[in-house]
C-alpha cells in the first residue's frame, strides 16, 4: 500500500515540476496543460485496464488477454484465477442441477414443486401427463385452478398432508388412477408426488373378483352336497332314489375336485415365470392319445377329425403341453352341439412356426367377448361352464402354458359357424 501511495505522490510531484519548468520556459498555461497531461496519461491507462478487467469478469469466453505489467498485471492474474474458479464451480453446479432434473424427468412418478400459494414452480413430464398440465404454459399458475377435481382441491385447501389421497379419472384420457401426497420442504415450499396406481387398482379388483368367483364356484356344489346329505340323514329313501342322490353328490364332488386341481395348476403356472424346459415332446404320439380321449369324452355325439401334416415335435414340458392341448379339445367338445364336428390339427407354417389348432362347428362367440376369454372364470354365458362341467379356468391355464412355451394363443370365431383356437409356437421351440 505504501509503495502505491509513494508512486502516486511521485507522479504528482513530477507533474508539478514539469509544469513549472514549461511555464518558466514558455507560458503558465502551457505548464498547466503539461501537468494535466502527465496526470491524464496514467489515469487513462487505469481506465483502460479497468475496462479490460470488466470484460474479464463479464464475458463467458476464456481469459481476456492483457499486456499489463506491474500492479495491474498482478491484479489481472488474480482476477483471472478467481473468475476461472468461479466459472468452474458454476459448471459443476449446472451439471449437478441438470442431472437432478434428468433424474426427476426419468421418474415414472409425477413431481410438482409448489410455492406456499400453490403456484407451480416446476414439474416433470409424468406430472404433466397425470394432471393434464404443461409446465411451459402453466408455470407460476395455481395448480388448484388447473386441476379442478373436488377431492384434489379440498386436499390442497385443508392442507392435511399426513396421508395420501387416491383420485380416479385423471390424465389426458381420464383413464388413470393416481395416488397423491404433498410434503412441505424448504422455506414455505411444497413437493407434490403422484404415483400411477391404475394397474395396482386393477390387480386388487381382479383379486377381489377371483376370491368372490372361487367362493361362488365352491359354494354351489357344497350347497348341493349338504342338501343331499341332510335329506339322506332325515328321510328314509328307497334304494334307487338313494343311489341317484349319491350319484349327484359324486358329480358335485368331482366338480369341486376339478376346480381345486385347476386352481393349483394355475397357481403353479403363475408362480413360475421362467420359460419351460427344452425337453423333446413327440406331438404326433400325443395326437394319437388325444384322439382316444376326445372320442371317449364325445361318446359318439360328434365327428372327431385329427390331421397331422408334419412329423416334427416340440421342445417343452410334456405335462403342460398335454394340459393345454386337452383343454382346447375338451372345450370344443363341451360347447359343440351333438352332430357337430371338431377338427384338431398339427403342422408347420411357411415361417416354421408350429401350429396346433382346434376348430369346432359350435355356436360361435361374439367378437366383444374374445379379448376376455382367457380371464379366470370369465363366461360368455353365465351358466355355460356349469352346464358343460367346465371350471372357467381352462383358457387361463392354456394362456399361461403358451407364454412359458414361447407361443401365442390365437382365437377367432364367427357366431353361428364355430370357433378356432390356435397355439402358434416360435421356431426355436420346433424340434
Amino acid at each position: 500500500m505504501r509503495l502505491y501511495l509513494g508512486r502516486f505522490l511521485a507522479l504528482i510531484a513530477l507533474s508539478f515540476i514539469l509544469g513549472w519548468i514549461v511555464s518558466e520556459m514558455a507560458a503558465p498555461i502551457a505548464g498547466v496543460l503539461v501537468a494535466i497531461l502527465v496526470l491524464a496519461i496514467p489515469l487513462a491507462k487505469g481506465y483502460f485496464y479497468l475496462e479490460r478487467m470488466q470484460q474479464l469478469t463479464l464475458l463467458d469466453a476464456g481469459k481476456v488477454a492483457s499486456k499489463a505489467s506491474g500492479a495491474w498485471g498482478d491484479a489481472f492474474s488474480k482476477v483471472d484465477r478467481i473468475v476461472m474458479d468461479a466459472r468452474a464451480q458454476i459448471h459443476v453446479l449446472e451439471a449437478r442441477h441438470n442431472r437432478f432434473i434428468q433424474g426427476f424427468q426419468a421418474s415414472p412418478n409425477g413431481v410438482v414443486m409448489l410455492d406456499d400459494d400453490l403456484h407451480i414452480e416446476w414439474c416433470n413430464a409424468s406430472a404433466e401427463n397425470f394432471f393434464g398440465i404443461s409446465f411451459r404454459k402453466d408455470n407460476l399458475q395455481n395448480i388448484s385452478f388447473l386441476v379442478r377435481n373436488p377431492d384434489f382441491v379440498n386436499y390442497l385447501t385443508l392442507r392435511r398432508f399426513e396421508h395420501p389421497i387416491v383420485i380416479q379419472r385423471m390424465g389426458f384420457a381420464h383413464e388413470l388412477t393416481i395416488a397423491i401426497q404433498v410434503f412441505p420442504f424448504g422455506e414455505d415450499q411444497l413437493l407434490l408426488l403422484a404415483q400411477d396406481v391404475t394397474d395396482l387398482q386393477k390387480t386388487e379388483a381382479m383379486r377381489r373378483d377371483f376370491v368372490a368367483n372361487v367362493s361362488h364356484e365352491i359354494r354351489t356344489p357344497l350347497t348341493v352336497l349338504i342338501g343331499f346329505l341332510e335329506t339322506m340323514q332325515s328321510i328314509d329313501l328307497a334304494p334307487d332314489q338313494r343311489n341317484r342322490y349319491i350319484g349327484l353328490m359324486m358329480t358335485q364332488s368331482y366338480r369341486m375336485k376339478s376346480l381345486v386341481e385347476d386352481l393349483l395348476t394355475l397357481a403353479n403356472l403363475e408362480a413360475n415365470t421362467s420359460f419351460a424346459p427344452m425337453q423333446e415332446f413327440d406331438v404326433v404320439a400325443e395326437m394319437a392319445a388325444l384322439k382316444i380321449d376326445a372320442e371317449a369324452l364325445s361318446a359318439g355325439r360328434h365327428r372327431i377329425v385329427f390331421e397331422v401334416t408334419t412329423q416334427t415335435g416340440l421342445y417343452g414340458d410334456r405335462r403342460e403341453l398335454h394340459s393345454a392341448f386337452s383343454n382346447l379339445i375338451s372345450n370344443a367338445i363341451r360347447y359343440t352341439p351333438e352332430g357337430g364336428q371338431i377338427t384338431v390339427s398339427w403342422g408347420l407354417s411357411p415361417s416354421r412356426h408350429g401350429l396346433f389348432s382346434v376348430t369346432d362347428t359350435g355356436p360361435g362367440i361374439e367378437a366383444v367377448h374374445l379379448p376376455r376369454l382367457t380371464e379366470r372364470f370369465y363366461r360368455v354365458d353365465g351358466s355355460r361352464s356349469r352346464d358343460t362341467g367346465g371350471t372357467g379356468l381352462g383358457l387361463a391355464i392354456v394362456k399361461h402354458i403358451a407364454t412359458r412355451h414361447n407361443a401365442q394363443l390365437l382365437i377367432s370365431s364367427v357366431v353361428g359357424e364355430g370357433s378356432t383356437f390356435k397355439l402358434r409356437f416360435a421356431p426355436e421351440r420346433i424340434l
